[in-house]
């Protein structure tokens, strides 16, 4: 009798051959599904992250965009461009077009004058640049004295921009008493110099807070960077569209601005002789 008894683990144990096929399979299975993940996830961060900041970086560490269609090309300046070549300045160029315009901080709150704003006021008109001057709103302060302070420190003549209020922080107003404010800063310099004060605002800032009809009537400066068309909707007079420009005859970055017209165009939105102003 044969008393050879059969194992039954080792007929039962499955032949390693197809336990190396199964691993090589599930090892390449994960790797392809690693690689997959790993392209999506580069696919999803460029277009969340890189694309809409492209304008951006190469305005930083390249050349800028220009927006195209537009070309009368203008600065904003303030105490942050520290010491200006205006000699310089005045022949500079962005992109393909002269420098135009520049916009000059002026003042800000009750109390505060831009430490450069007399000498880059100046400089402007010395070296045959349409210049305007800005008041930077506080929302905590009362308008009534803002409009004051700026008045006091700002002296517009004829061929300068109009009169600009920035706008850029509501407080904890509520939205009625704000937009109450910011009317009672624009009618008292509306009143001094006779022509409706440009608005100088955010993209978001304006739709969230500044779209009542009752601000429709003045011309808007607004601000939205890194776009190749600007989504806003409304009218408007001067586009912000960078804030990483580079202008000869200024240290560091500056921020951009066109004009949504002509060189004419300006001409006629600037302060005008008054009817007993002498004509030259």
């Amino acid at each position: 009798m044969n008393t050879t008894r059969k194992n039954p683990t080792k007929r039962n144990r499955p032949k390693r051959k197809r336990s190396g096929g199964l691993c090589r399979r599930s090892w390449w299975a994960l790797l392809l599904g690693g690689i997959v993940i790993v392209v999506i996830y580069v696919g999803l961060f460029y277009h969340f992250f890189v694309s809409p900041l492209s304008f951006r970086w190469r305005a930083i560490y390249g050349e800028p965009d220009y927006p195209e269609g537009y070309d009368v090309m203008g600065i904003d300046v303030s105490h942050h461009q520290d010491r200006i070549n205006w000699d310089v300045v005045r022949n500079s160029s962005i992109g393909d077009h002269p420098l135009r315009f520049v916009i000059i901080k002026a003042t800000e709150g009750t109390s505060l004058i831009d430490e450069n704003f007399n000498e880059n006021f100046y400089q402007t008109r010395e070296n045959g640049l349409v210049r305007g001057a800005y008041h930077f709103y506080k929302a905590n302060r009362p308008a009534a004295e803002q409009a004051e302070f700026y008045l006091r420190q700002v002296h517009l003549e004829t061929g300068d921009l109009p009169p600009v209020l920035d706008i850029e922080e509501r407080g904890n107003k509520p939205l009625k008493d704000f937009q109450r404010d910011i009317q009672v800063w624009l009618n008292a310099v509306e009143r001094k110099y006779g022509v409706a004060p440009i608005i100088y605002t955010g993209y978001k800032f304006k739709v969230d807070y500044l779209s009542a009809p009752a601000f429709d009537r003045y011309p808007l400066w607004i601000a939205h960077y890194y776009e190749k068309q600007l989504r806003y909707q409304g009218p408007w007079c001067i586009w912000q569209y960078t804030d990483c420009g580079k202008v000869k005859g200024i240290n560091g970055t500056v921020d951009l601005n066109i004009y949504n017209g002509d060189m004419r165009s300006l001409m006629s939105q600037t302060l005008q002789p008054s009817s007993d102003e002498p004509q030259e």
